[in-house]
């Protein structure tokens, strides 16, 4: 029984660590995880600009870099997830951001308000897609039908496919939330829940 149990302990550590090795396989070449902080921190010329780790947010040959605020400046105080990145939603919801519909600010966000549980998820728990926080910052056209087809059973999502960058992955480990280590934020409702489906 002891030596099963060590057995386990082992095989689960060194799964462990292969995981964020399987992740970076993963992951596109070409898209870089943005660093926790974009500046190298060395000393600097006076009136040098400072030295970019290489993350393609900002070029510092731009003429308008000296007046674009920079990341750190820019997200000072905004709630924080279990990760310590930037949580959108409570950002949203606490009002310290206000999506527009459109640059002058003249237009309302089309909300949809539509819940769709995707349940071809093994034993993991169904993913719950809720249009509704979606809606508040994008228009239909960012996903349909680039993206998503509007159809069930039409779009063969999975985690590799989200980790490579495609359907969900395409805003997500990118822009919004890291899905590697928040599967709960997804993987929300118990199997036998009963909800409209996909």
């Amino acid at each position: 029984m002891k030596t099963t149990l060590r057995w386990l302990i082992a095989l689960f550590a060194i799964v462990c660590a292969a995981l964020p090795l399987a992740y970076g396989q993963l992951r596109p070449a070409e898209i870089e995880a943005p660093p926790k902080n974009e500046f190298v921190s060395e000393p600097q010329v006076a009136d040098a600009q400072p030295k970019l780790a290489p993350n393609k947010f900002y070029d510092p040959a731009s003429p308008a870099y000296s007046q674009l605020q920079k990341s750190p400046q820019a997200l000072k105080g905004f709630p924080r997830d279990k990760k310590g990145e930037v949580d959108w939603m409570k950002a949203l919801f606490s009002g310290a951001i206000k999506p527009r519909a459109d640059l002058t600010g003249s237009k309302q966000m089309e909300v949809l308000d539509l819940d769709i549980v995707m349940k071809n998820t093994k034993e993991m728990p169904y993913v719950n897609f809720p249009h509704n926080s979606h809606t508040q910052w994008l228009a239909c056209s960012n996903c349909h039908d680039k993206i998503f087809v509007k159809k069930a059973g039409a779009n063969p999502i999975d985690m590799t496919k989200i980790f490579k960058g495609e359907y969900c992955g395409t805003c997500h480990d990118r822009v919004a939330f890291l899905t590697f280590f928040s599967c709960e934020r997804c993987h929300s409702i118990p199997h036998g829940e009963t909800k409209a489906w996909w």
